[in-house]
């Protein structure tokens, strides 16, 4: 078991090694749709890459997602087969957001011997998402199109 301090070095250390292996400008929160964001995660348990719907106005996010999982065959067929699309998923706080994700389980946060692995899943996983983002995203932010 690691002290609080020692978890937030591996963890400080885990991104700044990410970062020299991947040089590169993700997405993020630069979606230019104010209420969608790419995300990664990792644990002791997994790492995932997420896009979440989060805005505040329950009728947006409700589009946002049907919209999403109206090109749900497209996203799994040619991008992300293993992608799971969650019309209401609970934060931690209570929030519910919509959320489309990917895992890798059985992954290690403090096993830097697994970091290499998290790092390839990273990339090729957020590559994916981002190539569907950039080709579906005049669609997705329309809110005046419907699914």
């Amino acid at each position: 078991m690691y002290s609080k301090e020692e978890s937030l070095k591996i963890k400080k250390e885990f991104w700044v090694q990410f970062a020299e292996v991947y040089p590169r400008k993700w997405l993020l929160y630069d979606t230019k749709i104010k209420d969608l964001t790419f995300k990664f995660y990792v644990d002791n348990k997994k790492a995932q890459v997420l896009l979440d719907i989060e805005p505040k106005e329950e009728e947006k996010r409700k589009i946002y997602y049907e919209k999403i999982e109206s090109l749900k065959k497209i996203l799994i067929g040619e991008y992300l087969p293993d992608a799971i699309l969650e019309r209401n998923h609970y934060l931690e706080n209570g929030k519910v957001i919509s959320r489309v994700w990917v895992e890798k389980t059985n992954i290690s946060l403090n096993n830097k011997n697994n970091w290499e692995e998290v790092f390839n899943f990273f990339s090729e996983t957020m590559t994916q998402f981002e190539t569907f983002f950039y080709e579906y995203q005049d669609y997705i932010k329309d809110l005046e199109t419907n699914t």
